[in-house]
């Protein structure tokens, strides 16, 4: 999957601004192309920030493959995670200022050099991190806490079940679980297991080969998982059903087990159970805000205090986007991956 060279002109949903070009990795008949485009300008209520590090996503691979596009008015451009430094400013924004060390949640746009903000979706850069670590943790950060911390309220002593733990969500939501004082058990293949184990996970299972249900109830006794935070889908729902606690929680994020399968209501009615399916990137400006909001006050003080940390498997320069891209579908990282325009 080469890159190539090439100019593109600005999309008409997103704002572009009058003076300027840069670099930018779109996507052109599914491939990767580095092109030169017009620098992005601030709208009322937004910053651009200078891209120092941009994290690479699933989500992209998706975009890429065409099954994900982006929502109305964002940017064409894959990214949704950035770290940088704030270039300009918006009508409407208090509080920033040029030069500022940010990170960034985004709707699309990051593997470009600059990229338009939202204010809200803005979080400093944690305590201690470099930009190029701050980079690998907004996307996933906002994600794990609004779904096991936020929408299914893991408390301490509970279980939490991360399915794909050695994956960039799932390596954040074992700490995270960890420093929250729950019990953790992950999913992966066996290479990563050490790694898992060292993060703090108190059991890793061997999708490949071993039973997940069986091993949680055996970590618990009998009882299975209060939490269960799942990138599979389909293929996983009957038998994460199975190994809910009663009055247990599924959040499914991802589908790389398939879109669509057959629901046993007797099954999850008899757990007292509750499956949400949720997503980030097309959500409202202001929920996004929200749990923006939420991570910086729940989340950063657990990273700044070194219980939460980046996890990054390699980084790579933005013009070699494509590899970053066949490294993510090899499923052989563990951790986050980095493009450094």
């Amino acid at each position: 999957m080469p890159l190539q060279s090439a100019t593109r002109p600005g999309f008409l949903s997103y704002r572009w601004g009058r003076v300027g070009f840069m670099h930018a990795i779109v996507i052109d008949n599914k491939q990767l192309v580095s092109a030169e485009v017009p620098v992005p300008e601030a709208a009322d209520g937004e910053v651009v920030v200078e891209v120092t590090a941009a994290a690479v996503n699933r989500a992209d691979v998706l975009q890429r493959q065409g099954f994900y596009p982006p929502p109305p008015g964002a940017s064409p451009y894959p990214g949704l995670e950035v770290s940088g430094v704030i270039s300009a400013i918006g009508p409407g924004v208090e509080g920033r200022h040029v030069g500022e060390r940010v990170c960034a949640l985004l709707a699309g746009g990051g593997y470009a050099e600059q990229v338009a903000v939202p204010a809200g979706q803005l979080l400093p850069v944690p305590a201690g991190l470099s930009l190029v670590e701050a980079a690998s943790l907004p996307e996933v950060a906002c994600t794990v806490w609004s779904n096991v911390v936020d929408r299914d309220r893991l408390r301490p002593g509970e279980t939490l079940l991360v399915h794909g733990g050695g994956s960039g969500i799932g390596t954040f939501a074992v700490q995270l679980g960890k420093a929250l004082g729950a019990r953790v058990i992950a999913t992966a293949s066996a290479a990563k297991h050490q790694r898992l184990v060292a993060l703090g996970a108190d059991l890793a299972v061997d999708y490949k080969t071993d039973d997940f249900v069986r091993a949680a109830r055996t970590l618990t006794g009998g009882k299975g998982v209060d939490v269960i935070l799942d990138i599979v889908g389909a293929k996983y729902l009957a038998r994460n059903i199975e190994a809910l606690a009663p009055d247990g929680r599924i959040s499914v994020i991802g589908m790389q087990g398939g879109a669509r399968a057959e629901l046993d209501f007797q099954q999850l009615m008899a757990k007292r159970g509750r499956i949400s399916s949720t997503s980030l990137r097309a959500r409202p400006v202001a929920d996004k805000a929200r749990i923006v909001a939420g991570v910086q006050d729940r989340v950063w003080p657990l990273v700044a205090a070194g219980l939460v940390k980046p996890i990054i498997h390699e980084t790579f320069p933005l013009a070699d986007a494509a590899r970053a891209h066949h490294l993510m579908e090899s499923g052989e990282h563990f951790g986050k991956i980095i493009l450094l325009p």
